[in-house]
């Protein structure tokens, strides 16, 4: 479980796989720390190829956003499967974070 990086237009997109849950939280918030520098403005999480996430997973999810609106960056995840967004949806995370379909769409919506 690891976290790959690419930048499409300035925007940091991070990408991870598979299962997020409490056995690889640590693993995760690892990657997403060491991936993401302090001088980053806009962070796209992509993920399109997470079949599962817990609530250790999305416990993650928050810190990172919280840590990247303390250094005023603006930050996005995107390309949720059905039963992902589901989650995100029950829990009220797309109420806190930005959902968007594509990544294409979350880099746009960062960019303004």
């Amino acid at each position: 479980m690891g976290v790959t990086t690419e930048r499409q237009d300035n925007t940091l997109i991070a990408k991870s796989e598979g299962r997020i849950d409490g056995a690889n939280a640590r693993e995760f918030q690892d990657a997403l720390d060491a991936a993401i520098d302090s001088s980053e403005r806009a962070v796209v999480l992509d993920l399109e190829e997470v079949s599962y996430i817990s609530s250790a997973g999305l416990r993650v999810i928050l810190l990172t956003a919280k840590s990247l609106q303390k250094q005023d960056a603006k930050f996005a995840v995107c390309s949720l499967s059905e039963s992902i967004r589901e989650i995100f949806e029950i829990s009220g995370f797309d109420q806190i974070i930005a959902v968007h379909d594509s990544r294409d769409e979350a880099v746009d919506a960062l960019k303004n």
